[in-house]
């Protein structure tokens, strides 16, 4: 039987291949990838990608940014960002929200990136160079250890990775420790409702997918709060999915946060088997995030 380490790095492999090989496609021009998130919510308005981002915005972007966009919301309007934060993007894929961060933030602000896929991280650094942003940097590793120091960040972003992570109660850990004293979260992400078991979540869709591994509402509000932040607040805005929501995610980490706050939480962990298994998801199996 695998270990847990075992088990995440397994799961790490395989989500870093199918976003290899997202990255690829877009770079060749080609929106044809295993992971393009083309598909539609069961109301039939977009539910993943491009299209969840305003025509401006994508009108300002590179056409490999763009096609490279594979999430489930638009963390730059959850987040409000203002001139002079550092923000710091979770699973920062082609740079999208990196590159639209940047320009928020102005000259006196910081946008990073954080990938494990080092296609990924090629092509963000190709598409923030093309966009004409410079205050950007991008870091590879995961996000259960994010390589950066601790209270060096005012707002974590998020574009539907975090369901990705084999270990969330690590990834929360980990936000709440970069976050500056009064800093926030504006995270979109793929939430699942109370009464969908872990086993029921797997029957509608892969990991990989971003619907296997989603949490409950209840469960990210609690894993949230279990590493000390306040004012968590876990919104729907769409659905993807039968009992599966894009939703928008907030938090603050308090002023007088320590790392003892950090209490430890039994949050549901995917198995490598889930991965690939699991049902379609929203259209038939098309689904990226």
């Amino acid at each position: 039987m695998l270990d847990e380490d075992q088990t995440s790095d397994q799961i790490h492999d395989e989500v870093r291949a199918r976003y290899a090989e997202a990255a690829l496609a877009a770079t060749a021009g080609r929106s044809d990838s295993d992971a393009k998130a083309s598909c539609c919510s069961p109301t039939g308005s977009a539910a993943f990608g491009e299209l969840l981002y305003t025509d401006d915005d994508r009108s300002s972007l590179p056409e490999a940014a763009v096609l490279a966009s594979l999430g489930c919301g638009n963390p730059i309007a959850v987040a409000k960002l203002h001139e002079g934060e550092r923000v710091l993007d979770l699973g920062s894929g082609g740079g999208i929200d990196v590159i639209l961060s940047a320009r928020r933030v102005g000259p006196t602000g910081r946008a990073f990136g954080l990938d494990m896929t080092d296609e990924m991280l090629d092509l963000a650094t190709k598409n923030a160079a093309d966009a004409g942003v410079t205050n950007v940097e991008f870091v590879r590793g995961t996000i259960e250890a994010i390589p950066l120091p601790s209270s060096s960040i005012d707002v974590v972003i998020s574009n539907c990775v975090i369901n990705l992570a084999a270990d969330k109660s690590a990834v929360f850990a980990e936000i709440a420790r970069v976050l500056r004293p009064g800093g926030r979260v504006g995270v979109s992400d793929v939430v699942s409702e109370d009464h969908l078991s872990p086993d029921q979540r797997a029957e509608r869709g892969s990991l990989v997918g971003c619907i296997a591994g989603a949490l409950s509402f209840a469960e990210y509000r609690s894993g949230l709060e279990a590493a000390g932040l306040t004012q968590v607040d876990v919104s729907p805005t769409h659905a993807v999915g039968d009992g599966l929501h894009s939703a928008i995610v907030r938090a603050v980490k308090p002023a007088d946060w320590t790392a003892d706050r950090i209490r430890s939480i039994d949050l549901p962990r995917p198995s490598r088997d889930l991965a690939m298994a699991g049902g379609g998801g929203c259209c038939g199996g098309a689904c990226g995030c």
